[in-house]
């Protein structure tokens, strides 16, 4: 469902009332399963100091709580990739014309999680890599499935990963990631970020993101910290 005519904070309302309706029938599920995927193969090498990797797989509220939610991850910003500075606005992202994905910039220790790990989450609980410009309620080219690359070695890991997994048939059908050079991320309005940990009863948090957060518990319970790093609190920011 687009979102050019109004925000998705509207459409909740909308979702929400569906979403009650559909809780008195069915137990609560993620929108999109997880999946339990291998590692990758390859991985990028451990270095010093904090890296960076940027994904986006539909709503960013979702994908931020997840890796809000996972051991290694210093900060986890809800933003804009794809476009230009000038378009990196909610409003003018929402209409599926920038360019821009929704995406997350993550910041983590290489000493404590990999660029492979985080990618296998991304993957697995965080969005479902074979939609076509859509996740869940949200439908445009602004909720496509994409990693943005920091480097070449990144950019040969996530390549290599999809080919393993597209090979190993994991997935009911084939992964439409693309994988492309990060010209640039930028931080989306305040309002976005800490959704999920702020809103956690709001229908469309509970009905579409809280269920990755409860997938990663259970299928990555190494790699997950029930206290969430926020932005609001992070140390690291740059």
């Amino acid at each position: 469902m687009p979102r050019s005519n109004f925000s998705r904070l509207s459409l909740c309302a909308a979702i929400g009332a569906l979403a009650i309706t559909a809780f008195q029938v069915a137990p609560l599920r993620a929108a999109e399963d997880a999946v339990i995927i291998p590692a990758p193969a390859a991985d990028v090498q451990a270095s010093d100091g904090i890296q960076t990797a940027v994904v986006a797989g539909g709503c960013f509220w979702g994908v931020q709580g997840v890796f809000q939610h996972t051991a290694g991850v210093v900060n986890a910003v809800s933003g804009y990739a794809g476009g230009s500075k000038a378009t990196a606005d909610y409003t003018m992202v929402s209409t599926g014309a920038t360019g821009h994905a929704e995406s997350v910039e993550i910041k983590y220790d290489p000493k404590k999680i990999s660029y492979g790990k985080i990618l296998q989450i991304f993957f697995s609980v965080a969005h479902d890599p074979t939609q076509l410009n859509r996740q869940g309620p949200d439908s445009g080219t602004q909720y496509r499935s994409a990693i943005f690359t920091a480097s070449d070695e990144q950019k040969k890991v996530a390549e290599a990963y999809i080919a393993q997994l597209n090979a190993a048939k994991i997935f009911r059908k084939p992964i439409v990631t693309k994988v492309g050079p990060l010209e640039a991320f930028y931080p989306a309005e305040a309002y976005h970020q800490d959704y999920l940990t702020l809103h956690p009863n709001q229908p469309y948090i509970a009905y579409n993101d809280i269920p990755k957060v409860e997938n990663l518990k259970k299928i990555f319970a190494d790699n997950y910290i029930e206290k969430p790093t926020l932005v609001s609190s992070a140390k690291v920011t740059n």
